[in-house]
């Protein structure tokens, strides 16, 4: 076979990390259904999707989310039907696509699309949290159908590749005190158990801005965003 440049893959490094189709992986994941907290995996793995371009973590991780809260975009993506994709992301009002493809995306800009498009987000910078709380929320999240982590760290801190990432939590053990990941870069790494105590870290770095990266969690509005509201 003729040798291709680029990548297949990466190796994922274990520890910190363990893949979710591993014999322990594997454990873990029947032992969290047992105690209640995959009950966002069951959820989220419905509307699960691979990041369309190396820099839309970010954009394919909210789409997904959205898409798992059954929120409306109130616009037509394809034909008649409503749905959200990445492409249904480009505000102006916050930072349009063309930016994002170029520079990626920051913790602040996500925030500011999950609100424009009619999701009930709240945010929090590692700067302004503690591991506490973060814990305190993943375990909420992860009983439930009806909210959703999404996260923002840096790579590093698990000793991946590549700088900064945003992904959804997909459950989480207790026992363990690790954390379900579904990495939406799925061409690069599978979706992989990891300590909290780790991810924490990979939060607490600064990004572009200067400021932590951190976690948000959303969940469905208490009324349906209108068309102004999503065109404003």
């Amino acid at each position: 076979m003729q040798k291709v440049n680029g990548y297949y893959k990466r190796p994922l490094p274990s520890p910190p990390a363990l893949d979710l189709h591993s014999p322990n992986g594997k454990q873990l994941f029947l032992e969290a259904i047992q105690n209640g907290t995959m009950e966002c995996f069951v959820k989220l793995i419905s509307f699960f999707q691979t990041q369309s371009e190396p820099t839309f973590c970010g954009l394919a991780t909210l789409s997904m989310v959205l898409n798992a809260l059954a929120i409306d975009p109130c616009r037509r993506w394809k034909g008649s039907w409503r749905w959200f994709d990445e492409s249904m992301l480009d505000l102006d009002c916050c930072v349009p696509l063309e930016k994002v493809k170029a520079e990626g995306i920051t913790f602040s800009e996500l925030l500011c699309l999950a609100q424009s498009v009619g999701a009930k987000v709240e945010a929090f910078h590692a700067s302004r949290s503690n591991i506490e709380e973060f814990r305190k929320y993943v375990v909420e999240c992860s009983t439930s159908e009806d909210h959703h982590v999404i996260l923002s760290y840096h790579r590093a801190a698990l000793k991946q590749t590549g700088n900064g990432h945003i992904s959804p939590i997909g459950g989480y053990h207790g026992g363990k005190d690790m954390v379900l990941i579904l990495d939406v870069a799925r061409f690069k790494y599978p979706p992989h158990w990891v300590p909290l105590e780790a991810l924490w870290e990979g939060m607490s770095c600064v990004d572009t801005t200067g400021q932590t990266r951190g976690f948000m969690v959303l969940s469905r509005p208490h009324r349906e965003p209108s068309m102004l509201d999503t065109l404003a």
